[in-house]
Parts: structure tokens; sequence; C-alpha cells
């Protein structure tokens, strides 16, 4: 009895692992503390001159990284800070190495929607437009979120009523023609001088506009709201 008893301690952490299901090796965790670190500065970094604020998560592989004393982030040519993307690690050295990591990137920020159904051609105006806040990344990057660039613009198409508005769907109100005659109108300090113009091309508000005076100058300015070319001082 004594002989079995002896030898029992031996077979002891096998019958705990058989009896309790203890794994019989344990795989060592990520050493990803200061590799989620790099990355979530990394992003931050990136996202800085972005409109909204940013909230990164980042995922790390399953298996351990390589020991490191001086990580360093990057982003692969073409890529950017916006969604999901794929941000590389590297550690310089005498063994080097290169891995990368998952992370996902959403912008919580100001965007605007037409508050109602709009026909194309329609002019903007106050009510035409809401503001709604989400995740900038989860919409088309030209959505417009400043009211101040729908002055003079008229849809190009139908829009939805809660659409997000875009570039690509607006365009400047045309205020000029080609061939039309026009008054070119230049100011300074303390005065203001006007000549009448034949514009050369068709523009809209805000646009550069060519047209040519009755001595035969040619003059070059921008389209203005009253359908005036105002020459740049």
């Amino acid at each position: 009895m004594m002989d079995k008893i002896r030898f029992f301690p031996h077979f002891l952490p096998v019958v705990l692992a058989m009896g309790l299901g203890a794994p019989a090796c344990l795989a060592a965790p990520p050493d990803g503390g200061d590799a989620r670190g790099v990355v979530e500065q990394f992003l931050k970094t990136q996202t800085a001159g972005l409109p909204g604020q940013a909230r990164i998560r980042v995922t790390l592989p399953g298996s351990a990284l390589p020991a490191c004393e001086a990580l360093e982030a990057f982003l692969p040519n073409g890529a950017s800070a916006w969604g999901r993307v794929s941000v590389g690690l590297r550690c310089p050295g005498e063994r080097p190495w290169t891995r990368f990591v998952q992370a996902h990137v959403a912008l919580e920020g100001r965007y605007l929607v037409a508050a109602r159904a709009l026909d194309a051609g329609q002019p903007l105006g106050a009510g035409d437009v809401a503001a709604r806040t989400g995740d900038l990344t989860a919409l088309p990057k030209s959505v417009l979120a400043d009211p101040a660039e729908l002055k003079g613009m008229v849809t190009v198409n139908r829009v939805a009523a809660g659409a997000p508005l875009r570039r690509e769907q607006l365009r400047g109100t045309v205020v000029i023609q080609q061939g039309q005659t026009v008054q070119v109108v230049a100011e300074g300090q303390g005065f203001t001088v006007s000549t009448e113009a034949r514009a050369l091309n068709r523009a809209e508000i805000g646009a550069t506009v060519q047209a040519k005076t009755r001595d035969g100058r040619l003059v070059s300015g921008v389209a203005d709201e009253e359908g005036q070319i105002r020459l740049a001082q």
C-alpha cells in the first residue's frame, strides 16, 4: 500500500489535468500591450486633422508578437486611417521583422442630409437641408458637412429625403452665359471701377470667367451672385 502511495505524487498533475479538463500546456498570451498602444497612438496622429471625433479599435493577432524595443507603426502605400485598415508594425535592429494588424477607425461627426425630397435643378436654401451625426467613415467621402458649401448651389439630380448630400450631386448656379455682356468690376481702397465686357465662357457662382472688354483687352475674374465679374486685386 505504501509503495502505491509513494508513486502517486508523480502522476498528480496528469490526474488533475484529466479530471478537471485543464490544458496540458498553456499558450503564451500575445505581448500586445506595447503594440496596441503604438498602433492607437499612430492612428490618433493620422486622424488629428480629420473632421469628427475618432474612435479607434485595434485587433491584435492570436499569436504572440516578437519582442521589440523600438516598435514602429505605418500604413501601406495608398491606405488611409479611415474605416477598416491594416496597420503595419515594423521592428528595426539586428533581427528586423514586420507584421500587420487590423484596426477600425470611426469618425463621429456632423454631415448634411436632404430635409425633404429635392428635385433636379433646385436651388438649395436653409430649409432644404438638415444636420445629422454619425460615423463619417460609413458614408461617401464626398458627403457635405458645412452649410456654407451650399451657397449658390443647385441639385444635379433628384435627392431623396434623408439622403446624405454629396458634392457630386450639386453644381453652382450658372449666372453668366458665353457671349453675354457683363459688368467687370474692380475694387480697391476707396474706389470702384466698372466696365462692360463680353463673356468668353459660361460660369457658375464663384467660378473663374474670362471676358473681352470693348477696347479688346482680355480680363479674368470670378463670377459673383449678381452675374458680374469681380477682378482679383
